[in-house]
Parts: structure tokens; C-alpha cells; sequence
């Protein structure tokens, strides 16, 4: 039986109450993520259809996904909202600076949106359509948080 690997996301100082695992779709994209600095999606053998973030069964055939394929890592937001109201991160329990952007982007070579923060130190550049690269963490832990950012490069 092959060896697996439990990629483990903490939430800082801030307690949860449960416990979360990615699963095995999860692991493989996080991994490749800290690992690559690579985005893989997971393609349905029946309609062609891309997902990002990977997941086992395509939500139009309801068919088993297997075809593991990279997309991006550049993409366009598909669409986004400028947050001005100060909330505290439930990811690490500290105040959220703002304002901020957050978004929904479609990779390059994928068919679903994926979402996270984007960039918005020039509010004016920020817009549907607008293509945009990641901007990786430093060090990274294989979570979500590998990716600071999205920035806009048009």
C-alpha cells in the first residue's frame, strides 16, 4: 500500500471546534501547490469540464474524475467585491486589514472559478476580465494560504 501524506491546516491562535480534512482531491492540489507552485484540476472523461479546485465527481455527468490536468497559473477574475468592513479572519483569528479584494478566478485551461484574495493596490485596474497571476507564499505549508494573492498584470 503506498505511504500517504495528511496535510494538516491550522488556524493560528484562533480555536476551532472540529476538525477538517481535504481529502484525497484536496491533499493532492495543496501539495502541488507548496511542492510546484502549480495548479492541477481534475478533468470529467465525459464532458471535458475542468475543476479547480479537484473534487471526485463532475457536478453535470455525475461521473468518477480521475484525469488529473495543470491549469493556469494565470487566469481572469470572473467576478469580485472590494471589502471595507473590518471582520476578524476566522483563519487566524486577527483582525482582517482593509479594504481588500476578494474574487473569483478562472484559470487558464480550467471551467470553474476558484476563490481568494486579490490584490487591490490599484483599485482602477481591478475589473471582470482582468487577467491576474498568483503571488506565492514564501514559505509554504501546503494550505490555502500559499497563495498570498492574486495580482492583475494587464
Amino acid at each position: 500500500m503506498a505511504e500517504k501524506e495528511n496535510i494538516i491546516i491550522e488556524s493560528g491562535d484562533a480555536v476551532q471546534p472540529f476538525a477538517y480534512s481535504v481529502g484525497m482531491h484536496g491533499s493532492r492540489f495543496f501539495a502541488e501547490i507548496r511542492d510546484h507552485k502549480r495548479f492541477l484540476g481534475i478533468k470529467c472523461p465525459k464532458c471535458g469540464k475542468v475543476y479547480i479546485p479537484p473534487r471526485g465527481v463532475c457536478g453535470d455527468c455525475f461521473v468518477e474524475m480521475k484525469d488529473w490536468v495543470e491549469v493556469g497559473p494565470k487566469g481572469v477574475i470572473g467576478t469580485f467585491t472590494i471589502l471595507r468592513y473590518a471582520f476578524i479572519d476566522p483563519e487566524t483569528g486577527a483582525q482582517k486589514p482593509v479594504p481588500y479584494g476578494y474574487g473569483f478566478i478562472r484559470f487558464d485551461g480550467a471551467d470553474t472559478l476558484f476563490q481568494h484574495y486579490i490584490n487591490i493596490e490599484d483599485e482602477a485596474k481591478i475589473r471582470v476580465g482582468a487577467r491576474v497571476e498568483p503571488v506565492f507564499a514564501g514559505e509554504r505549508k501546503g494550505s490555502i494560504r500559499d497563495i498570498e494573492y492574486f495580482r492583475v498584470i494587464d
